[in-house]
């Protein structure tokens, strides 16, 4: 086939102009999201909405330049925090051995091995340009996909030796490396940190993929002959992956490749492309597109699952382009071929690198001159041996990422105001993404129903949601007649609203109390409570099956975004009420989890240890990502100054990290944390205490 590169919008395929018109108007709702609803659903339809790997997803829209600006920042926050790199550990000078130098016509090859990690090894092959000057010269990133043979393979559907040597011969230096589990690097198999506790420290075999490349990044700008402003990467299927992560997050990359990946689709099949909290907001659409402005070219083919680029994927991501002016600098191309990255792939990335990277007038395909691989056994690092003594295993390799984390969390424990800053301005974004909270801005819809009045106070029904994220929560509204404060209790229980109602539907309990004391009460059934709750729906929704926490939240993350949503809605509908949050029974730790949220909380922290890991991954009680911030003493930590009652504490909640906040907060009264459960009238008089 002959090589057909495609400029911005337009299909390398023969398409006639009317065709490709017909194509675009039909699929055109496919990639670009619609305004959001402005009414909310008929019923809350979060519990039967799972998505999965192979859920069509649409790329929203976007208004102007400073709303990609900011939803590009706030997707790169994402995308650390779910690999478990926010924020990114300090790299250092790069450790790494080259050696065993073979020299071809135009290149040399040389076995690399590189300390990522303190006890991990990233092994490969560097290929350098020889009789073409000392340089500096453009340095290329190769990762590979799931190929068999992994760095090894040399076929017709693709051949990274293949690339790697013509980028050598073009004048550029060219690295392939190992996926985890692959040829050299197999000191830890590709099923790494399958094991679910290991998302609660947001330990991931995609994690350490990634963490791999941009090590792999250092390595090479470490390089005397390299020229670390004319760094690129790419990489086909999973390695497409590798090539759009890392451009999300490293902005040292003048240019990138991803090849046979993007897709609205299918977003990725392997455990090292499914990072939890990754896809849970957006898609790999999105992820491809923040490099923008920097140049790109995405090559898809028809026999895959990106054979949708020119009329999806493609002028998608290219919208992006435009906004920031740099329509030049993205192209998308798709070739008559089954999942690849073949010849005619590899000269359309050879044009556009070249291009991009040594100034060649047109980005145009450049024929590739024939190859020969290496064997294998002379391209393998450790020749068939075992990586240094001081490599890991799998288990020991975790152990050092959650230790590393715990290490991290201690030496952000504040003792002044100077580290209460520090503390937030690293744990805030980690407890929002985590937790996969929406941004303050989105709108809050409110329907207000029936009103009654009951004797000393009033009964209004009501519901309300987020705009376009169908949910749609029942709640009550209990107002006495002589409000004695500007404030409303938020009251949730794991049951719902009825806990808070006796036989004859009149309030009880804490409702009951806060009512006599003069205090407004927003009753609500969260995500999955009372009138939410939705039995067909539990079945769908294993946490620990099919990816679920990559593109899905948990019950628990639900639950927390509905007490932050039901904090907003209680501010809107009373006229600036302060709102303070209250949680009973398990509903406590929810509450917990959402006090920085809130003017004030009680929680009750009964019947969990939150240090037992394996009590953590109850649905009552999961999240992807918990612990790298502190869990439940951490988001405490973060409601300082604010008011705070934590009640019914048992053991191994870290209660000296919590004080030590707030006293650094200069809020040490703001802090009330005790053993013993306090009474309903007690939780009254504590919010008459601390709110006037």
């Amino acid at each position: 086939m002959t090589p057909r590169f495609c400029p911005p919008s337009r299909s390398p395929n023969v398409l006639s102009h009317s065709t490709l018109l017909a194509l675009i108007s039909v699929c055109l709702p496919c990639w670009i999201l619609p305004a959001e609803a402005q009414t909310l659903p008929p019923k809350d339809l979060r519990a039967a909405a799972v998505k999965d790997l192979n859920a069509p997803r649409v790329f929203p829209a976007v208004a102007n330049k400073a709303a990609w600006t900011q939803m590009a920042s706030d997707l790169r926050e994402n995308i650390l925090v779910s690999c478990g790199l926010w924020p990114m550990p300090e790299r250092g000078q790069v450790q790494f051995r080259i050696s065993d130098c073979v020299e071809r016509d135009g290149y040399t090859v040389e076995k690399v091995a590189i300390k990522t990690w303190p006890g991990f090894y990233l092994a490969g092959n560097l290929y350098r340009p020889r009789g073409k000057g000392a340089g500096p010269f453009p340095a290329i990133l190769n990762p590979h996909g799931h190929w068999r043979n992994g760095r090894m393979a040399d076929e017709e559907t693709g051949s990274i030796a293949g690339r790697c040597i013509s980028f050598a011969r073009q004048g550029m230096i060219a690295f392939s490396y190992d996926m985890t589990g692959y040829n050299d690097t197999q000191q830890v198999p590709h099923t790494y940190a399958s094991d679910p506790t290991n998302q609660l420290w947001s330990v991931s075999l995609m994690g350490l993929q990634t963490w791999n490349s941009v090590r792999a990044l250092d390595f090479l700008a470490a390089l005397p002959d390299s020229d670390v402003k004319r760094l690129a990467c790419t990489g086909e299927s999973g390695g497409g992956t590798q090539t759009f992560m890392l451009g999300a997050i490293d902005d040292r990359l003048a240019a990138q490749a991803p090849i046979v990946m993007v897709s609205h689709s299918m977003q990725g099949g392997c455990l090292c492309e499914n990072a939890p909290g990754l896809r849970v907001k957006h898609s790999n659409m999105e992820i491809a597109a923040l490099p923008a402005p920097r140049p790109q070219v995405i090559v898809a083919a028809t026999g895959d699952w990106t054979k949708a680029m020119p009329w999806v994927e493609g002028p998608a991501i290219e919208s992006i382009y435009r906004l920031l002016g740099a329509r030049d600098s993205f192209a998308h191309a798709r070739f008559d071929f089954p999942h690849n990255y073949n010849r005619t792939t590899r000269e359309t990335v050879y044009g556009w690198f070249n291009h991009w990277l040594q100034s060649t007038p047109s980005p145009d395909p450049i024929s590739e001159p024939p190859f020969r691989k290496e064997r294998d056994a002379d391209l393998l690092v450790w020749g068939g041996g075992k990586p240094p003594s001081d490599a890991l295993n799998e288990a020991g390799l975790a152990s050092s990422w959650v230790n590393y984390a715990k290490g991290s969390l201690a030496a952000l424990r504040p003792h002044d105001p100077a580290g209460s800053a520090k503390m937030k301005s690293v744990l805030q974004p980690h407890w929002r993404h985590a937790l996969q909270l929406d941004a303050s801005d989105v709108k809050v819809l409110v329907e207000l129903g029936t009103r009654r009045e009951q004797g000393g106070f009033s009964e209004t029904e009501l519901v309300f949601g987020r705009a376009g994220a169908g949910d749609r929560l029942a709640a009550t509204l209990l107002a006495p007649a002589q409000p004695r404060t500007k404030t409303t209790v938020v009251l949730v229980h794991p049951d719902g609203r009825r806990a808070f109602r006796d036989t004859l539907g009149l309030p009880r309990g804490a409702a009951s109390a806060f009512l006599n004391e003069g205090l407004t009460v927003l009753l609500v059934d969260v995500f999955q409570t009372g009138e939410n709750w939705d039995a067909g729906a539990v079945s769908k929704r294993n946490a620990f099956k099919n990816y679920f926490t990559v593109y899905n939240r948990t019950d628990m993350q639900e639950r927390v975004q509905d007490l932050v949503t039901a904090c907003r809605t209680a501010r809107q509908i009373s006229s600036g009420h302060q709102a303070v949050l209250c949680g009973l029974g398990t509903a406590g730790w929810w509450t917990l989890l959402a006090a920085p949220a809130a003017d004030a909380t009680m929680a009750e922290a009964s019947g969990l240890n939150p240090s037992d890991d394996r009590a953590l991954l109850a649905p009552e009680y999961f999240a992807p990502g918990l612990n790298r911030f502190g869990g439940f003493a951490g988001a405490a930590a973060l409601a300082a100054p604010r008011p705070l009652l934590v009640h019914g504490l048992g053991d191994g909640m870290n209660t000296g990290w919590i004080e030590d906040a707030f006293t650094a907060a200069g809020a040490g009264r703001s802090l009330n944390l005790q053993k013993q459960k306090s009474s309903d009238p007690m939780l009254a008089a504590w919010v008459r205490n601390h709110l006037r």
